[in-house]
């Protein structure tokens, strides 16, 4: 096991700045030890903002650096699989943004070399670790809304100006870096909360279409599915509603309750129960991968495990592929 843990991160685009960047100098035992961004200004100046000692515009800088033992992918989910694999086999534990690839198989291929090496890979999908999210799973297990029944997921808003024109610089709508449209962005954060709730999802049935016509990625999705504990789900991604009409909302619903809360906006859990209606609120870490990023490094310590991994993750982008695998298909 590993006593301290040097990072390299391979792409340090805005995800970066608060949300995970630093939080690898806050968990003890971890430091970050080099950046990698492809424009070197941009590299050198990140690295003087975040007191980061070493940068560079070239990923191999990351992958070969002899005091680098682990390595966060923050690029775009079509690269993940090369500078996953490639961290892997030079002896380097990977932490991956989410989705884990950008199609299913080639998420196989880095599990793959994860078993094969015996090189710990992790996602991530950091929900998993959030105090919301874990109020929650708590509320469900402790028989809150009695036997949970099923589960309805809903992500509705309009087109942002950007996205109805200057396309060619976004990767979340080219399919070949993103695997699909924002539905592979953003849904996978749920369906991975989903999965972390109810286990895999033993059947689903999806349909995917471009109804804005503003960029060639699906744009409107919807899907059933059955969980191997037999709740059954059904989610609406659309992302060209009308201005009017915009949604973030998951409800569970049992057999004595409903539980409601946002995807994404981190609102108060709400509790419906026996008339009432109980309200959680709560407060995110300020890098909001903090606590997830503790997990990885502790795991990796030896001290501790990880509840977002490679063998977890791969689960989502089976489903997703499932859902809109017609609409590529045509």
């Amino acid at each position: 096991m590993l006593k301290r843990i040097k990072w390299g991160i391979i792409g340090c685009g805005n995800v970066t700045e608060v949300k995970s960047g630093p939080a690898f100098n806050k968990v003890s035992g971890s430091q970050l030890q080099i950046i990698m961004r492809r424009d070197a200004s941009l590299a050198e100046s990140y690295a003087n903002r975040h007191g980061v000692p070493e940068w560079s515009n070239k990923a191999e800088d990351i992958i070969n650096h002899p005091d680098v033992n682990a390595v966060y992918i923050a690029t775009p989910p079509g690269s993940h699989a090369e500078y996953a694999i490639k961290a892997m086999k030079a002896g380097k534990a990977v932490y991956v943004e989410k989705p884990m690839a950008a199609n299913y198989e080639q998420a196989l291929q880095m599990l793959k070399v994860s078993e094969e090496t015996s090189i710990p890979l992790f996602v991530a999908y950091y929900r998993r670790t959030l105090p919301g999210f874990l109020k929650v799973k708590g509320l469900i297990e402790e028989g809150a809304i009695g036997q949970t029944l099923y589960v309805n997921m809903r992500l509705i808003r309009p087109a942002k100006p950007y996205e109805m024109t200057s396309i060619e610089n976004i990767w979340r709508l080219q399919a070949e870096h993103s695997g699909g449209g924002i539905f592979y962005d953003l849904a996978s954060h749920q369906l991975d909360f989903m999965d972390y709730l109810f286990g895999p999802v033993k059947a689903v049935f999806g349909v995917a279409a471009n109804r804005g016509g503003y960029y060639e990625v699906e744009d409107t999705v919807s899907a059933s599915m059955q969980f191997e504990n037999g709740v059954v789900g059904n989610g609406i991604w659309s992302f060209v509603s009308p201005d009017m009409v915009e949604e973030d909302t998951i409800e569970i619903v049992g057999t004595k309750g409903k539980i409601q809360f946002s995807g994404f906006k981190h609102e108060a859990i709400v509790l419906y129960k026996d008339g009432d209606v109980i309200d959680y609120p709560y407060l995110n870490p300020e890098n909001i991968q903090y606590n997830l990023i503790k997990q990885v490094v502790e795991s990796l310590q030896g001290i501790g495990e990880c509840v977002s991994t490679g063998q977890t993750a791969i689960r989502t982008n089976k489903v997703m592929h499932k859902i809109v695998k017609d609409f590529y298909q045509q």
